[in-house]
């Protein structure tokens, strides 16, 4: 996710700022895995320092955070260093490259490249398409080079390959036949349906749940849930966006992917504890290996 939202939603309706109580703590510590701590309005979010420590209190011990430009990747590693329990990602989004001239991307893929080589870094992305919020073929040319650039970094550096898909599941496929996945792939809030989940499985990808999964509307994405393997799930907040029932339209942080996670256990017919264990060995695979916890 990249837009930064106002205090109303895209249908212009006023949305309730007021922060979600603490959930209960999980009962096995897991992973964040894809978070934008430095997305801030200044009065309802919480601090980097913060939203660290009270998500630690639930459960939440290790975050991703992840970059959207150049400016917000050099801060992810650079939030990083400061916290032991941060690994970062860095990419330029789809629809800020679609934004860019050709020289402008060119300049800003070589500084991605000099982040990506950082220990700190363990995915490329968040990358991909977005046909939502890019439609004019010009700028999806963009995306398109974009993506291709940022699979051959992630393969370059051995680092996942963190995937934005919006609207855009069959450019997505298409982009990455043609250039060859690299051996790690996760498909950021995942939003498509069974079908889609076995042709991103079929890829080698892990398939990252956002608070979107327990939308009342969701049922596709509940599908696609229930026939993912235990092995290939991963859970995340996009915080501050996407928040959770049943807190919908809230602000989000990385303290309340407790909801989220006991709607997947609740999905998959599994014990929390069980899910819990999962999706953290999980989140060591997708992202080479383990990290500090908070």
């Amino acid at each position: 996710m990249r837009e930064r939202r106002a205090a109303t939603t895209e249908q212009g309706q006023r949305r309730n700022l007021d922060r979600p109580a603490v959930p209960e703590p999980l009962p096995y510590p897991v992973v964040d895995s894809h978070c934008h701590l430095d997305v801030a309005d200044g009065k309802t979010s919480l601090a980097p320092d913060q939203a660290i420590e009270l998500a630690a209190s639930v459960g939440v011990r290790r975050i991703v955070q992840v970059g959207c430009d150049v400016a917000g990747s050099r801060w992810a590693v650079e939030a990083a260093g400061r916290f032991p329990s941060v690994v970062a990602a860095v990419a330029i989004h789809p629809n800020d490259a679609a934004r860019l001239t050709t020289v402008e991307l060119a300049a800003g893929l070589g500084e991605i490249a000099r982040l990506a080589a950082d220990p700190l870094v363990r995915a490329v992305g968040e990358t991909g398409m977005d046909t939502f919020r890019t439609r004019d073929e010009p700028g999806l040319a963009i995306q398109r080079e974009a993506f291709a650039a940022h699979i051959a970094l992630a393969k370059q550096h051995r680092k996942a390959l963190m995937i934005h898909d919006r609207d855009a599941h069959q450019p997505i496929l298409d982009v990455l036949d043609a250039e060859g996945p690299p051996e790690r792939i996760i498909m950021h809030c995942f939003s498509g349906d069974a079908e889609f989940a076995k042709a991103c499985l079929d890829r080698g990808g892990f398939l990252s749940f956002a608070g979107t999964v327990t939308f009342k509307n969701a049922e596709p994405l509940r599908e696609a849930l229930a026939i993912t393997p235990l092995d290939r799930i991963l859970v995340e907040t996009d915080a501050p966006y996407l928040t959770p029932e049943p807190y919908r339209g809230r602000p989000n942080a990385s303290y309340l992917i407790p909801h989220t996670a006991r709607l997947m256990a609740d999905v998959l017919g599994r014990e929390l504890e069980e899910i819990c264990r999962a999706l953290s060995r999980n989140a060591d695979v997708a992202f080479g290996g383990a990290w500090a916890e908070a």
